[in-house]
């Protein structure tokens, strides 16, 4: 887990990893459950404003398991508003200060593996779907620090 030390759980947790490009299902010894390629922000470093297109580090817990089919998003690349941006789900987290931050599917599946949102962690629509069946409420999520630039 890149040197950070695992939580003390009683359940499965998820660790992010914005380097290497990767979500991890991780049983409560720290084993690997099951990993998924992502996308996230644009930008390196710990998320300090809105628009800054970073991705929060440290950990959170999944406040919500939204339904997010139809749901749309502008992203201001004078397209107008994609319906389906978000994929099947959208599963919130408890990000302070901030409502919009969560693990989502995609429209774009040829974005996974590299640096394209606006903050949050895209994942491919069937691995949303296949994380979504897996986690909960509640659930821990750690998300790594980017490396030194």
């Amino acid at each position: 887990m890149c040197g950070v030390a695992a939580p003390q759980q009683r359940e499965e947790y998820i660790v992010i990893d914005k380097e290497h490009f990767t979500l991890t299902l991780t049983a409560p010894d720290g084993t690997a459950i099951k990993t998924y390629g992502i996308a996230c922000g644009k930008n390196y470093g710990q998320k300090t404003r809105s628009g800054d297109h970073k991705t929060p580090e440290g950990t959170f817990r999944i406040n919500q398991l939204l339904n997010a089919k139809g749901l749309t998003h502008d992203f201001g690349d004078g397209k107008g508003p994609v319906k389906d941006a978000y994929g099947p789900w959208f599963l919130r987290l408890d990000v302070p200060g901030r409502r919009d931050i969560g693990i989502h599917g995609t429209h774009l599946p040829e974005s996974i593996g590299s640096r394209c949102t606006e903050g949050c962690i895209r994942l491919r629509n069937e691995d949303i779907t296949d994380l979504k069946s897996r986690v909960h409420v509640g659930t821990v999520v750690i998300i790594l620090p980017d490396p030194n630039q």
